[in-house]
């Protein structure tokens, strides 16, 4: 319970009709989830407008309505307040609700199009391993010390956010490392946190459906670090060539890393084989388990973000060297019978797709071939089909298309924008089957022994989303199971 002044600090309040001394019970943005007592935030989003659930929220008890456009009907009892920006505004409202959890311990927050999951997560490993009770919001799921929650979105909405961050708090951790995803940046609902610091991974063709441009996408990230305070730390990615210009007009304390560039944090890849990577940084070899040139970034990020929060040097770079990546992040699995191995990678952009290819090429020394399964996502950004095409065909020697979440879309004609970015020269390289389950059959049928089998895009996803729908699926099972590692 709150007093409604006293969650309304900064909100950029307009105008106001009752009273702002009442109590409010319970915050929501969601008018079917509103309950007696409450304070309802109407916000505008892509979809839908909260403004058109004004009326059933107060019919649902709500006590104070939070909007950028006043209402014509009022209902007495009821306090309205007008704000700038609801969207905002309902961060703002959330942290203050829950009782500033962001202030109790120290959040760092990771941004970039790739790499996100694996950083964050591998922080949440490094720093339980160093002693530290922690809490972890990613791609694959939400962590409270050790309670594991299912993952709604990458970055949750405000009011979830605030109540995962209170429960963090509440049960004794000390830090918390979060994906901050560009539509959570865009649609402001981490406004009101305190993040202690922030890491940029990289930028890359992504989410062009949401941003519209490449630019916009750009701003969005940046604004991250724009608005941190000068009390943080910033950590940047120097070999992205846009990893200075994330930091330009930041007030925080900044800081980069680099296997190229002389930087705060250096690293050089000294051996990078299919068991793991051998790195020199600060001077000291350290071989870790984790596989390719875009888990050294990812390392080297973890690592200076580790030191700027005060961590030693040699203790990071020790227990870093026991930890595993994070689920469906290059995940290996090996055929027992044919020694096949399996690579399942959430690779879903160009660029990622190219590094996870690279990287596997690098690992067949001996010529075993890389056959890769593939599809692209429905009702998200198709201008990257044919350049995800492109990628798998000239970096691959056998490509399966086939269905990833085709959602609304007709699973084949997303596999034809696919295939309209293969060249001639690769056509006869490529298959194509919209089952998903029988493309990964087919891909392991044509392995030989030792082969590599790349299944790309869905990675810890446990779903697959078709006309609607939500049905089981897992590109982890699915090939335990052709490889005999599971009973049918």
């Amino acid at each position: 319970m709150a007093v409604l002044h006293d969650i309304l600090y900064e909100v950029g309040m307009r105008s106001l009709r009752g009273s702002t001394s009442i109590d409010v019970y319970s915050v929501h943005i969601d008018s079917r989830e509103v309950q007696s007592g409450g304070c309802f935030i109407a916000i505008t989003g892509t979809t839908s407008d909260g403004h058109a659930h004004i009326s059933d929220a107060v019919a649902r008890g709500a006590a104070a309505i939070v909007c950028q456009k006043m209402p014509e009907d009022w209902s007495e009892g009821v306090t309205y307040v007008q704000v700038a920006d609801s969207a905002r505004a309902a961060g703002i409202i959330s942290h203050e609700f829950f009782g500033r959890p962001s202030t109790q311990l120290q959040l760092v927050g990771v941004t970039g199009t790739n790499g996100k999951t694996t950083i964050a997560t591998l922080l949440w490993q490094l720093f339980t391993d160093l002693g530290y009770t922690c809490g972890l919001l990613s791609t694959v799921h939400y962590r409270v010390a050790q309670e594991v929650l299912p993952s709604t979105h990458t970055t949750p909405d405000p009011v979830n956010l605030n109540r995962l961050l209170r429960q963090m708090v509440d049960a004794g951790c000390v830090y918390a490392f979060m994906e901050c995803s560009s539509h959570a940046i865009h649609q402001q609902r981490m406004a009101g946190l305190c993040f202690t610091g922030a890491v940029f991974s990289n930028i890359t063709h992504d989410h062009l459906d949401y941003h519209r441009s490449f630019d916009q996408y750009i701003r969005v990230k940046k604004s991250f670090f724009d608005s941190l305070p000068s009390e943080s730390f910033a950590i940047s990615n120097l070999d992205d060539k846009r990893g200075a210009v994330m930091l330009q007009n930041t007030q925080a304390s900044k800081f980069y890393y680099s296997l190229k560039a002389i930087s705060d944090f250096r690293g050089r890849i000294l051996e990078n084989g299919p068991t793991g990577l051998q790195l020199l940084i600060d001077d000291r070899e350290v071989y870790f388990r984790l596989i390719g040139a875009f888990n050294a970034y990812n390392l080297l990020a973890v690592y200076a973000t580790a030191v700027c929060l005060a961590e030693d040097r040699d203790e990071v770079l020790r227990v870093l060297s026991h930890i595993r990546g994070a689920e469906g992040r290059f995940d290996p699995i090996l055929s027992p019978k044919d020694r096949i191995v399996g690579i399942i990678d959430y690779a879903h952009t160009p660029d990622a797709l190219l590094n996870v290819l690279a990287t596997l090429r690098t690992i067949a020394r001996r010529g075993e071939r890389i056959i890769t399964v593939i599809g692209c996502g429905g009702d998200r950004d198709a201008t990257k089909r044919p350049i995800m095409g492109d990628v798998a065909s000239r970096h691959s020697d056998k490509v399966v298309f086939t269905s990833d979440n085709p959602r609304s879309e007709v699973p084949e004609r997303i596999i034809l924008e696919m295939e309209q970015g293969v060249s001639l020269d690769h056509k006869r390289k490529t298959v194509s089957i919209p089952d998903r389950r029988e493309a990964i059959k087919t891909a392991v049928s044509l392995a030989h022994p030792e082969d590599i089998v790349l299944l790309a895009g869905k990675g810890h996803e446990k779903y697959q989303e078709c006309a609607g729908v939500k049905k089981p699926f897992d590109d982890r099972a699915v090939l335990e199971e052709i490889f005999g590692l599971l009973e049918r």
